[in-house]
């Protein structure tokens, strides 16, 4: 088993990942479970996966320890992709979900055309390669005249999934948003690096007991 700190302090990506990776023989821990604080790395580069892999080196970096870290957002055709690596911040710094989700409908409310994707990237560090592995999941989708449903977070009650029925996002069962959800999408890739790390740690675990 190994410790894997998950670099986010968004408690609703903290559920998310943990549920999704349960099923992996890790052992998933918070930063502030391991530094007693959070770690704030600003979110300042232009895409995703600068981000995920910024926040996953300097939380690898911090504690000496496997580090998995998200950047998600949503991008919105008829915006050019906004709001992007600004999801979080759409209407302001310091936004809510209800303040960035009204802010969303103020911008599309003359627009037809409202097709839209989820993007997650999870970036991958550890403390004995250089190298960060990043996987990237997309979910398409388009922008609700209104919210719907109470799961989930962010834009979750305004993002109809593409092949959900008419649901939204926040009207999907956890089992149901795994399946199809871009977390969820780039979860499954990256729980196959993550077998892979363990594989090559029980090898070298065994060549060190045949040395002994």
């Amino acid at each position: 088993m190994i410790t894997v700190v998950l670099a986010t302090g968004n408690p609703g990506k903290v559920r998310e990942l943990s549920r999704l990776l349960s099923g992996l023989d890790v052992e998933l821990v918070g930063v502030k479970d391991v530094l007693g604080q959070a770690l704030e790395v600003p979110e300042l580069g232009d895409s995703f996966e600068s981000n995920a892999v910024e926040k996953a080196r300097r939380v690898c970096a911090a504690t000496g320890l496997v580090s998995v870290a998200d950047d998600s957002g949503l991008e919105v055709l008829a915006l050019g992709g906004r709001p992007g690596v600004r999801s979080a911040r759409f209407a302001h710094e310091r936004a809510t979900d209800a303040e960035n989700n009204a802010a969303l409908l103020a911008a599309l409310e003359e627009e037809v055309d409202r097709r839209a994707r989820f993007v997650c990237v999870l970036a991958l560090a550890t403390p004995w390669a250089e190298q960060v592995v990043t996987v990237r999941g997309v979910c398409d989708g388009k922008i609700a005249r209104g919210v719907s449903g109470s799961g989930g977070f962010g834009y979750d009650p305004l993002f109809v999934v593409e092949r959900a029925d008419g649901k939204t996002m926040a009207e999907l069962s956890a089992e149901e948003k795994d399946a199809l959800s871009h977390r969820g999408l780039a979860v499954r890739a990256l729980a196959a690096e993550l077998e892979r790390l363990l594989a090559r740690q029980r090898h070298e675990a065994e060549n060190i007991a045949f040395l002994r």
